[in-house]
Parts: C-alpha cells; structure tokens; sequence
C-alpha cells in the first residue's frame, strides 16, 4: 500500500514539474504577445480541456512531458508559402520533405490576424527568454525543494551517540553480514557499549563530533585506550583495546570507492537533523548541478551497463540512469522503507529535486526537439544580423529552425530508443535503494 502511494505522489510531482515548466514558456510568450493555441500537460489523448481566451488549458494521458502550441515557431518558405515536394527522391530530397512537411504542420494554424504575432517574429532575445524560461522553472522547482531539505527538514548528521554495536569483527570485505562462533567479538560488544550510550571523551581528549570520534579510533588500531561514555546521567569510564580492520573508504555520496586499514571499535554513530543556512542550500544546489551535468553527459557511457542489467542480471548502480517507472519505483520503496518519517520526506524531496534538475539540464541540450534546439536557433539569427550590421549588408532574414528538423527527428529517435531501454531496465532489474 505505502508503495502504491509512493509512485501516485511521485505522478503527481512529475505532472507539477511539468505542468511549472511549461508555465514558464506560456508566460513569457504571452507576454511577447505570441498567440498561444494550447497548454498541455502529457501526450495523447486529451482528459480534460478548457478554452480560456485563446488558449486550450488541459491534462492528457500520458505523463511523459507537456508542450505549448505557438504559432508560426517556424518561417514561411522564401516565397511566403510552404514548398511541398511529394516525388522527392534520395537522400536530399528525403531531407527537403521532412523540413517542407513540418513547415507545412506548423504553418497550417496560421491565419492573417496573427501577423506580428508568431514566435519567429520576435526578436531572437525574447525567443531565447521564452525558450529558457521552462528549464528555469525547474532550476527554481529544484532550489526551492533543496531549501526546503537543507533549511527547513535539515541534513543528517552524525553524532557522538552510539546508534548500533556490531557483535564481531568483519572486515569491509565480507561478502556475509552474518557473525559465526568463530568470529572475534568487537571491543564495543566487549566494553558493553550500548545504543544510545553517549561518547564523553576517548584516549583522554574530549569527543565533540563523530567524525573527530572516527579519525582517533582509525589512528588507535593496536592500542588499548581509555573511553568514557554517558548513559541515563551516568558517566563509566572503560579501558578497550582497538582491533586492526579492513575499513570501508567511501565518497562524499557514501558510496564505498576502496578499502583501507584502521582501527576498528565496532559502533556506528546516530544521526540527527540539523538545520542549515539558506547558504549551505544553494551550495547543493551547486553541487547537484555538478552531478547531474556529468551524469547527463555520461549516459551514453552508461548504456553498456544498462544492457547489462537488462540481459545478464548485472545489479544496477544507485546512479544508474533511470525513467519515470524507475523513479516511481525509488519513490514507493521510499515511503515503504523502514526508516524515519523525515528520512522519507528528505529522500521524496531529493528525487523530485533531482527530477527537476536533469530536466532543466537535458531541455537546455541545443538540440531539436529540445528547449535548446529553438536557443540555437535564435543564437545563430541574432548573430548573423548582427554580423550583417557589421559588414552593413541587408538583414539576412529569421534563421529557418526548419531545417533543423532533420535532426530532430534524429534526436527524437535516439531519445525514445534510450526510453526504451531505461523503461525495460526499470522493470526487470530496478534501481534499489535500500539492499
């Protein structure tokens, strides 16, 4: 049950990132003046629509995106109309159809009242400002919901309170979590130290913070050292020998990168939630771009292992890149994970934050069908009017972004194909999480 409710709260956090991105372009074209025919947020069929001016407002079926219909996003031919050549042979002429084709499509929802009120009329800056402002909405989705983490739910953080003792000594190595008799119990199961005991002070200095705790007991491997600890007010003072183990070396994500020697009490620390400064939130933010740029650049990289794991049963990766059904299945295990009610809130917000940020990333890609494909396009306009100027030659007219069409039908294709593969990958071998 709890995981059903996880994926329908994921559902509906897509469909309001959506729905923002796309209020975004709206907005700004509305303000340029642009006629704006519909707002849609999903694809296929309509479930529900209204006519509010001259805009179609509604909700179709499938949750996989959204778009706004402007008019004339795309040039009139030179003569003023639409060439279409139906006889067209090879490779060329296959190219010219496709582009007379979607100048055709496009074209058709333009009638004479609409003269000064197409997209490529306007100045290429203000198509820019219209074409970015649906990433920026997510941008800003994704900072608000960090300061929402950070600020108003906190980070954890661990302090120097025992929150579990390992009953043996088993190096980062093993393959088993399961202690044996033959097992040397850790010196914390040997001190008697339980959950919740809090750590006064070790080998005579004063403990403040966990990880200042971890670095003295890796350094103490060998040793016998004094440690004093806190339980219901009372303060015992234990003297515990510090065993030599393989240890775990992990990334700033906590994930295991290597192993290393140390010493080894036995005990890990609890954690709690500690509010930040609107400050540290937008220094993640920072950080996340970093992550989520080089994980979007990396996904070609990444298909091998997506293959693999779809044929050979290779255990995904937790950065593996994942669809909606897999983000839906992360969201339910989630909410059906057992763990604490601000955990959940926490990993909920940073899915839908990371949602958000990779689709401010990928639609800023300069590629069509993308946001970016149409920036190029107002790019290159403005910068051969303004090389025009320069060489004072007359305008040389709006950049016809048809003829990139091509290569969105491309880019189209090489999207649905990695969809696909992502969608088969999430049902037969889902990211986990949790185990």
């Amino acid at each position: 049950m709890l995981t059903a409710i996880g994926v329908i709260l994921f559902v509906l956090g897509l469909l309001f990132s959506i729905a923002w991105h796309e209020l975004g372009h709206l907005t700004f074209a509305k303000i340029f003046g642009v006629r704006v025919t519909q707002y849609m947020v999903g694809f296929g069929r309509t479930l529900f629509s209204r006519q509010r001016g001259e805009t179609e407002y509604g909700l179709k079926a499938i949750p996989l995106g959204g778009y706004i219909r402007m008019v004339g996003m795309v040039p009139p031919g030179k003569d003023g109309r639409q060439r279409i050549s139906s006889t067209a042979m090879g490779p060329a002429g296959m190219v010219r159809q496709l582009i007379e084709d979607s100048r055709a499509g496009d074209r058709a929802q333009v009638t004479e009242l609409d003269d000064g009120r197409q997209f490529y009329q306007l100045h290429p800056f203000k198509r820019i400002i219209v074409m970015v402002a649906g990433p920026v909405q997510n941008l800003i989705l994704a900072v608000v919901l960090f300061i929402v983490i950070v600020v108003g739910i906190g980070l954890p953080t661990s302090i120097p309170t025992v929150g579990t003792v390992s009953r043996c000594v088993l190096p980062a190595t093993s393959t088993s979590p399961v202690c044996t008799a033959t097992d040397q119990p850790t010196p914390a199961a040997r001190a008697g130290l339980l959950a919740g005991d809090r750590i006064v002070s070790f080998a005579g200095t004063e403990i403040t913070s966990w990880d200042q705790m971890r670095v003295l007991i890796r350094a103490s491997a060998g040793r016998e050292v004094s440690l004093t600890y806190e339980r219901a007010g009372v303060q015992t003072t234990v003297q515990v020998p510090i065993v030599q183990n393989t240890l775990a070396v992990t990334d700033d994500q906590g994930t295991q990168i290597g192993t290393t020697l140390g010493g080894f009490l036995g005990i890990t620390a609890q954690t709690e939630y500690q509010s930040q400064s609107v400050g540290e939130a937008f220094v993640m933010t920072g950080q996340f771009i970093g992550r989520a740029a080089h994980a979007v650049v990396t996904i070609p990289a990444r298909i091998p292992d997506l293959w693999d794991s779809i044929f050979n049963g290779k255990a995904r990766d937790q950065n593996s890149p994942v669809g909606i059904v897999g983000a839906g299945v992360i969201s339910g295990e989630i909410l059906s994970s057992d763990t604490a009610a601000k955990d959940k809130i926490s990993l909920f917000l940073q899915l839908l934050a990371g949602f958000n940020m990779s689709l401010f990333l990928l639609n800023l890609l300069p590629l069509l069908p993308l946001d970016g494909g149409h920036i190029l396009g107002a790019v290159i306009e403005w910068v051969r009017r303004g090389w025009s100027k320069v060489r004072r030659r007359a305008d040389p007219g709006p950049f016809d972004v048809a003829k990139l069409m091509p290569v969105a039908y491309v880019v189209a294709l090489l999207f649905i194909g990695l969809s696909v593969l992502t969608f088969v990958a999430d049902v037969v071998n889902p990211v986990k999480l949790f185990g």
